[in-house]
């Protein structure tokens, strides 16, 4: 099987990466000459990468082929190249929506979309797929995770909460720059509040029978520090702004246009 990429930037290099440090045989991966740096690190990395002349030699070649540009180069690049009827491709532009990306094709050709995040070159990664499809499944399922969304409501819900992973870090950046500021060095607060999310995270994963609330209230002891933590946090308005962020940004996810980023 021979898999095609048009783009070559960050995603691209998670899934390559992915891909290759567990199969062994016939698989071959082609990459676009753009973002040339990448490009050349993944096939210096890899003897089964290839570079192609342009995107062109990319899509012939392919049997899978992934668009993995940018929203608003997308249909500039998608209408300068030619597919074959039949074609599958997976589309990492998660806001453009199918029937836009087919517009833009000359080809009859079988489209799912999919969002894969970087841990994904790590085979930990969760990546949604859209619709529902047993192969490109099973193909991220190899790099971690992969969940079918049954409807485009169900796509977007999941592409919006995929934007909460710089809030997460913002959240730890915010806390460990607090106690720094109380005393404690940096590295020491990292590697303590790092740990905690870490095993909290763990703890959510391997209790999947017990709701988040009741996780919430195991973890809370009444008239606790982390009771008390939870009360302020929620009067101070943090969950009404959690709950703006997401309604802002599925809006966003919904309309025309650059819809994530």
């Amino acid at each position: 099987m021979k898999l095609g990429f048009v783009g070559a930037g960050t995603i691209t290099e998670a899934i390559v990466t992915g891909f290759l440090s567990q199969v062994s045989g016939d698989e071959a991966v082609i990459v676009s000459p753009k973002g040339a740096a990448i490009a050349a690190r993944l096939a210096d990395r890899h003897s089964a990468v290839t570079i192609a002349r342009d995107n062109q030699e990319v899509v012939d070649m392919a049997d899978v082929l992934f668009l993995a540009v940018r929203p608003q180069i997308a249909e500039e690049v998608v209408r300068s190249v030619s597919f074959r009827h039949g074609q599958i491709i997976v589309s990492l532009v998660a806001t453009i929506e199918t029937s836009r990306l087919q517009s833009w094709i000359d080809a009859d050709v079988k489209i799912t979309r999919a969002v894969p995040l970087p841990f994904v070159a790590e085979r930990r990664g969760v990546t949604i797929v859209f619709p529902q499809d047993e192969a490109v499944r099973s193909f991220f399922a190899k790099l971690g995770t992969a969940v079918e969304c049954r409807s485009q409501n169900e796509f977007d819900l999941l592409t919006t909460a995929s934007a909460l992973m710089g809030t997460y870090f913002g959240i730890l950046e915010h806390a460990v720059g607090w106690m720094t500021g109380k005393g404690i060095s940096e590295s020491q607060a990292r590697t303590y509040l790092v740990s905690l999310f870490s095993s909290l995270a763990h703890t959510a994963q391997s209790s999947s029978s017990q709701s988040l609330q009741q996780l919430r209230h195991d973890f809370s002891t009444k008239g606790g520090l982390n009771e008390q933590m939870f009360r302020d946090f929620e009067a101070g308005q943090g969950m009404k702004a959690l709950e703006i962020g997401l309604e802002t940004l599925l809006a966003r996810v919904r309309s025309s246009g650059v819809k994530q980023g």
